[in-house]
Formats: C-alpha cells, structure tokens, sequence
C-alpha cells in the first residue's frame, strides 16, 4: 500500500461523519494524555452527550471548544438515550464522553451502545485512558487472564453473592472502589478470601500517584491507621487453589438459607438444584434446608 493511500485512509478514517456516536475517553487525571484525533471529533461532531456537563465543560474550556452539550447519566438514561439516539437517527453526529476515562466501561454508555446497535446507528470508539487497565498494567500482578467487576453491591445479600464468586476466581481481579467505602471493602475481602496479595491505585497519572503493591492483611492494616483519599482502583490476584473446607463452611454460615439459595439460583440453578447444593454445603438434608425456608419467610 502506498503512503498516499495509507495517507488518504486515515483522513478518511479521521472524518466526522453524520449519524455516528463517537465514544471519546477523556483523560483521567493528565490533560496531556487525551488525543489529537479526540480532540478533533469533540470539536467537528454536532453535540457532546456527557456524564456530568459542568465537569465536562471545565475540559472543553481548556481545549478552546464550545459546543451544544445534553447531559446523560445513569438516572436520566432511559429516556435521554431516546432522544440522543434519535438525533443521531436524523444525521447528526454525537461524541459522548465520561468525566473521566473510557465511556461504556461501568458506566451508563453501554446502554446508549446497545440502542445504537439495536437501531442500526454506527458507532466508533477514539481510544484513550482507562482507569482498570492502567492499574492493572501497573499492579505487578499476571495481566495474561483477569476481569473487571466494578463496584460491589451495595446490598449485603447481593455483596456476599459477588464476593462468593470470587472465592473461586482464578484470574486476577480488578475492583474500582471510592475512599468511604474502602475500609469496608478491604474487610470484606479479607474475611473472604483470605490474604491474597493486592495493588491499591489511586491518584493515577496525576502528580500524587500512588501504587500501594500488598496484601489485603497489609492493606486492612495501613487504612486503619491512614485515611483513605481519592478513588481507588483494586487490583486483586486471583485464586490460587480452592478455598479451604473450613473457609467455605464459615463463607456459607454467614448467609441466610434463603441468601444462599439465592446465591445458587444468580448463577443459572434451578429452585430445586439450588436447594440441593446448598443443603450440601451447610451439611444438612434438603428437606430440613426447606424447613428452614418455610420459618425464615414466616419470620
């Protein structure tokens, strides 16, 4: 291929074109990190769908943009989505962006990508920063094999069920958790999980960044005596081997029967099935587990 093609190409490839939504991510700490070509489309595309506009407005101030802006967020997202969706339908172009980092990775975005899909609308992605991988990259845990998971539930039912499954993770684990809720978090695990070694990464490519490599014991140690400040990127190892019987045993006796019935029927079980194994693990027969229901749902 010839540079005059090669060249043309990515003119072409770099057009705004109408119709599209382009996933823009915006940096996540150092302004320096967002692209030439993100720049390029926030300032070509007809409007900026964003997660929060005042913030979103700070960052198009400082790259000398102006350009008509519709909020979009995880409460008004249903019905936004409509109506960006639909614009985009009539010809014009759309770049949504976060405040922070790559839209549509734990964020409402990938209901707005799931529309576009759904409606035929293109959609492309302008690389950029992601807070997950820069830590996982950073963390000096395997990076071959791992997985995102977000936030934990907040619900202790559905919190439990989560860190259940990931007793029997063998990938690495990647966690995004904020400052108040740190401490909480990091027991949990613990209790859990056992002390499995961890990356705490906060502050990331700002100036006061902060990779703290640990175990979760060192981890629960150093916040009891430090405050936690800033968002935190978690970066877990996975299993290593299958908890111990005594460890699952404690695991399981801390739900409620129903809780772990629940646990089993989340991961695809039948009612029946479900019951069975978690008669099984409490060491009890399936019908004095049904029993147990029976008093618990009349309580």
């Amino acid at each position: 291929m010839s540079s005059v093609k090669r060249t043309a190409d990515v003119e072409e490839k770099n057009r705004v074109e109408g119709g599209t939504l382009y996933l823009v991510a915006t940096p996540i700490g150092n302004l320096a990190d967002l692209s030439e070509r993100a720049v390029k489309v926030l300032r070509e595309v007809d409007f900026i769908a964003a997660e929060d506009t005042r913030n979103s407005m700070r960052l198009l101030a400082h790259l000398g943009i102006s350009k008509p802006m519709v909020s979009y967020f995880e409460h008004n997202k249903r019905e936004r989505g409509v109506v960006i969706a639909d614009r985009l339908a009539a010809g014009e172009s759309c770049a949504l962006i976060t405040d922070a980092g790559t839209p549509a990775i734990s964020d409402p975005g990938e209901d707005l990508v799931a529309l576009c899909a759904e409606r035929g609308i293109p959609v492309t992605h302008i690389p950029g920063a992601c807070a997950a991988i820069v830590a996982l990259t950073l963390s000096g845990l395997p990076t071959g094999r791992f997985v995102f998971d977000g936030f934990l539930p907040v619900a202790k039912s559905e919190r439990r069920e989560r860190i259940a499954e990931l007793m029997r993770e063998t990938r690495t684990v990647i966690l995004h958790e904020a400052p108040h809720k740190l401490r909480g978090t990091l027991d949990d695990l613990l209790a859990a999980l056992g002390d499995r070694p961890i990356a705490l990464c906060r502050e990331l490519t700002k100036r006061n960044e902060e990779i703290m490599r640990t175990t979760l014991s060192g981890a629960v140690a150093h916040y009891r005596a430090v405050d936690p400040r800033g968002e935190y990127v978690l970066v877990l190892a996975g299993a290593s081997e299958k908890p111990a019987a005594e460890d699952s045993d404690a695991f399981w006796q801390a739900m409620t029967p129903a809780e772990h019935v629940a646990h089993y029927e989340a991961e695809g079980l039948g009612r029946m099935d479900a019951m069975k194994k978690a008669a099984k693990d409490r060491g009890m027969a399936k019908s004095e587990l049904y029993q147990l229901l029976l008093k618990e749902k009349e309580n």
